[in-house]
């Protein structure tokens, strides 16, 4: 695949998902168990650990699909 293709494409992804955002945090993603939020006063510190496993393995089983 060129280069400059993936790239536009990365990039049509990205926006996509920046449109899709309020929707995706509308139904729960991003505050799964398993996330970790550490709030102080004038900090917030957000590790999306269970989401992140989420999507990848939503991806993965995507990409194995298409593949075949």
């Amino acid at each position: 695949m060129d280069i400059g293709r993936a790239l536009i494409i990365f990039g049509i992804v990205l926006v996509a998902v920046g449109f899709l955002w309020p929707v995706i945090g509308r139904i729960g993603l991003g505050r799964l168990p398993g996330d970790i939020v550490i709030e102080r006063e004038g900090f917030r510190l957000y590790v999306p650990i269970t989401t992140s496993l989420l999507i990848s393995a939503v991806l993965t089983l995507g990409f194995w699909l298409f593949r075949k």
